[in-house]
């Protein structure tokens, strides 16, 4: 099994910044791609940022500049560093894992977490 914790969310205003962390736990020796989506009322889940096992990353373009992903795979967490906030980014933000292997193989497919919300607001 494996659970993804997040936090980090709040209200803050704009032109600030917010840490989100996602900390994943389980029977875990390792862990492909780990992302940040984001769904505002209304609106489709979208890509945030994503970042793979060997260090690459992308981002939407809405973000570049603003935010920046990391990870740290001795803790399984991957972190949302949030700069420059714009009402515009107000959403539940979601964090996502792929290719989570195990003791004995890969496990499921994807495996999402709970969701915080963030907002910026004044």
């Amino acid at each position: 099994q494996v659970q993804l914790v997040e936090s980090g969310g709040g209200l803050v205003q704009p032109g600030g910044s917010l840490r989100l962390s996602c900390a994943a736990s389980g029977s875990i020796f390792s862990i492909d791609a780990m992302g940040w989506y984001r769904q505002a009322p209304g609106k489709e889940r979208e890509l945030v940022a994503v970042i793979k096992s060997g260090g690459s990353t992308n981002y939407a373009d809405s973000v570049k500049g603003r935010f920046t992903i990391s990870r740290d795979n001795a803790k399984n967490t991957v972190y949302l560093q949030m700069n420059s906030l714009k009402p515009e980014d107000t959403a539940v933000y979601y964090c996502k894992v792929e290719g989570v292997a195990g003791p004995i193989g890969y496990v499921g497919y994807e495996h999402w977490g709970q969701g915080t919300q963030v907002t910026v607001s004044s």
